[in-house]
């Protein structure tokens, strides 16, 4: 087995792909070989060391191909250093006490594979992307009332720092 790591990830309008290229970008500065792949075109695990797998959430919930693609491959996932992370606007909120909640939505992934680490970062909101017609009403009332603002809420420094401290406990 090389010495190769896989980022996979799940994301409904792109937030989580720009987070999960920017872990594998930072883990690749290490020195090892890092492959990105959307989670759905996974289907073997052997070719990797170690697996960081991250998703979108939906109204606290993660999407459900991550959760089937952590079952069907958990004995080998616990059988490798594995690390899970989350986007989500709630991280974003402008009351932070809200914060406390997203820690719980990793319940999931803890109870099918323990991660070594996780990761919890805000996502980008652009209403307009928002699919649901009524979803894109409720966003946008909520815009107005101050609960969130609109635009990438990312933090790509603490995106890379985050990776930079799982480098070694993947390795």
């Amino acid at each position: 087995m090389a010495d190769r790591i896989l980022v996979a990830y799940a994301t409904r309008m792109g937030a989580t792909e720009g987070v999960a290229e920017a872990i594998g970008k930072t883990l690749a500065e290490g020195g090892v070989q890092v492959d990105v792949l959307p989670m759905k075109e996974v289907v073997d695990l052997s070719p990797y060391a170690a697996v960081v797998a991250g998703s979108a959430i939906r109204g606290g919930q993660w999407l459900p191909e991550v959760l089937q693609f952590i079952r069907a491959h958990q004995s080998e996932l616990r059988s490798k250093p594995f690390a899970a992370f989350l986007v989500c606007m709630t991280m974003a909120m402008s009351k932070p006490e809200y914060r406390q909640y997203v820690g719980n939505w990793m319940e999931p992934v803890r109870a099918l594979v323990p991660p070594l680490s996780e990761g919890l970062f805000a996502g980008v909101l652009d209403v307009r992307k928002v699919p649901s017609f009524s979803d894109r009403i409720k966003f946008r009332i909520s815009v107005l009332m101050g609960v969130w603002k609109e635009g990438d809420h990312r933090d790509w420094e603490a995106i890379r720092t985050w990776a930079e401290e799982l480098r070694p406990l993947l390795q």
